[in-house]
């Protein structure tokens, strides 16, 4: 299956090299998963982006909210899609951002989460724990281990924050 990602990081000049970095820094999920999904450091532009889709209200926590408003969208895009007769093409409108330290439970409700939204929903694995990630948005003391970005213009910001941080590092495909 082809990545497809919003309009905006695709006409970003960035936007080829991100995809080319999102396919090729990735990780398993989990130890038996056969999901392959990016992951990234969390740097300045990345913590400021998420900050921006935070304070716009585009920033959904926990896996359980991402779950309950995923099934909705999907209902209601299902029954668009009937009415007009046109399916919609499958294009990254929601991005799961999780932390490096949950249990393999979690992740394996990730996993379940990603094959019912296939290519609408892109996950990557953050190199932050959930402290980390929780008191980036939160504050001191508060946790997340998944913050969702919802509409077209934070995923694409928050995608186009990531864009350079690969080449930075130097790395390769993680195991």
């Amino acid at each position: 299956m082809v990545l497809r990602l919003p309009r905006q990081v695709e006409s970003d000049p960035r936007g080829p090299q991100l995809l080319r970095n999102l396919a090729t820094h990735t990780r398993l999920l989990w130890p038996g998963s056969e999901t392959r999904i990016p992951a990234a450091g969390m740097t300045p532009e990345l913590a400021e982006a998420l900050r921006s889709a935070h304070c716009a209200g585009r920033v959904v926590r926990s896996l359980e909210n991402a779950e309950r408003l995923l099934a909705a969208e999907e209902r209601g895009q299902r029954m668009a899609d009937r009415q007009s007769g046109v399916p919609r093409g499958a294009r990254v409108s929601r991005l799961l951002l999780l932390a490096n330290d949950g249990a393999e439970r979690f992740y394996r409700q990730i996993d379940t989460l990603l094959g019912s939204h296939g290519p609408r929903v892109l996950a990557v694995l953050l190199e932050m724990d959930e402290h980390g990630l929780g008191g980036l948005l939160f504050g001191p003391g508060q946790v997340a281990r998944l913050l969702m970005v919802e509409h077209k213009e934070a995923v694409g910001s928050v995608l186009l924050a990531m864009a350079g941080q690969w080449e930075q590092s130097g790395g390769g495909s993680a195991a």
